[in-house]
């Protein structure tokens, strides 16, 4: 039987960590599905469709990953992907507590379902998408902490010039 693993994100945008998260993940299951999740608390820079148009462009590298959206219960996601687990980046501390919450609670709605963390890569320790938007948004250089793509559409986004 394939191990399958979601990776849900809203991934506004995707940046070198979650790359990373993925990259290792592919070590431990056979296949990651990875899925930007709707949630109506927050608001996106990127449509649905660029986030997606994203991912897939930096993601074209790993064959066994599968790009989706989903809007429901992730553990109901995660029953109809036939997945056994859901893989969680953690950076630091401070994700601990949220992420252990959504874990219980995931745990309780569907026993079948394991969450698995990562601990983020030493290097990617300080990257978040919310983060990387805010130094983007000042004219900040994010190069080295998303793939050129993404880059380049931070600067579309908010119409920096490169000097």
């Amino acid at each position: 039987m394939k191990r399958v693993a979601i990776y849900p994100g809203s991934f506004d945008p995707v940046t070198n960590g979650h790359l990373d998260i993925v990259k290792r993940g592919l070590k431990i299951f056979d296949k990651i599905v990875v899925a930007i999740l709707y949630n109506p608390g927050k608001d996106y820079l990127f449509t649905i469709e660029e986030r997606m148009d994203m991912l897939e462009k930096s993601m074209k590298k790993f064959s066994n990953v599968e790009l989706d959206t989903s809007d429901g219960l992730l553990v109901n996601y995660a029953a109809q992907k036939e997945a056994c687990s859901i893989l969680r980046g953690m950076r630091a501390v401070s994700d601990f507590e949220y992420e252990f919450q959504m874990a219980l609670m995931n745990r309780r709605l569907n026993r079948e379902v394991q969450t698995v963390f990562l601990m983020t890569g030493l290097r990617w320790i300080f990257t978040s998408s919310s983060i990387i938007k805010e130094a983007a948004r000042f004219g900040g250089d994010v190069s080295g902490m998303v793939p050129p793509l993404v880059n380049l559409k931070l600067k579309e986004k908010y119409g920096i010039k490169d000097k």
